[in-house]
């Protein structure tokens, strides 16, 4: 079976890949660039991911008018990195709409590929709180799928470690030998994790309760 399996370069997104190899899917690589502040090192770890996995197929798409749209302290360098708080339902690091955009190209590669699987390194247990993180939102997506592609078309969109924890999420990374090292998961810096952000924070955290040593280095 085919697969287009969506790579952003973080950790989360290597596990499911790795997953999906790990299930002998014949994978497509789908990397999407929107504008986001540590873009190019983000590409850097998706092209070191792929040249380990050697998919059959690597795509770049760029959708940087997400950032002209803004609303996103990710696209807006104006707006600080900030971790979510109690009065905040969503925070800052939020890019509206995301995934769907991202889930858009990839279907139309799964159409033209042949493939019926769509992998994303979606988590809504040790995450950020977006609403197109979760379950329901990718079963609606579905949905749309079904309704918006040729009749013979049958994609469904995998999310492997949906309901794991940053700890779980290591150690399956483990498991499978997935090249953590070339991943990268700093919102702030491409050069050294900064160790600060949430997403950092959040690695940090995984790694620790999983009893493992992180492999990248960090300012603090």
């Amino acid at each position: 079976m085919r697969a287009v399996v969506l790579v952003s370069g973080g950790m989360d997104s290597l596990t499911a890949a790795a997953l999906a190899v790990d299930a002998g899917r014949e994978c497509a690589f789908l990397h999407v660039t929107y504008g986001q502040r540590t873009a190019r090192r983000e590409r850097r770890a998706f092209e070191e991911i792929a040249d380990h996995y050697k998919p059959s197929k690597r795509l770049v798409a760029d959708i940087s008018y997400l950032a002209d749209i803004g609303g996103s302290s990710l696209t807006d360098a104006s707006m600080p990195v900030t971790a979510p708080d109690a009065e905040e339902a969503v925070p800052s690091t939020y890019v509206p709409f995301r995934n769907a955009h991202l889930l858009a190209i990839a279907v139309s590669l799964a159409e033209v590929e042949g493939a019926r699987e769509i992998y994303i390194g979606a988590t809504q247990v040790d995450y950020s709180g977006y609403p197109d993180c979760r379950r329901e939102f990718f079963d609606a997506f579905e949905a749309a799928i079904a309704k918006g592609t040729r009749p013979e078309t049958s994609i469904r969109i995998v999310t492997p470690v949906i309901n794991m924890t940053k700890a779980d999420i290591v150690r399956e990374g483990l498991r499978l030998k997935a090249p953590f090292a070339l991943s990268w998961s700093c919102y702030q810096n491409s050069n050294v994790a900064c160790g600060k952000c949430e997403s950092c924070q959040l690695r940090l955290k995984g790694f620790a309760e999983a009893g493992a040593q992180d492999p990248i280095a960090y300012e603090v």
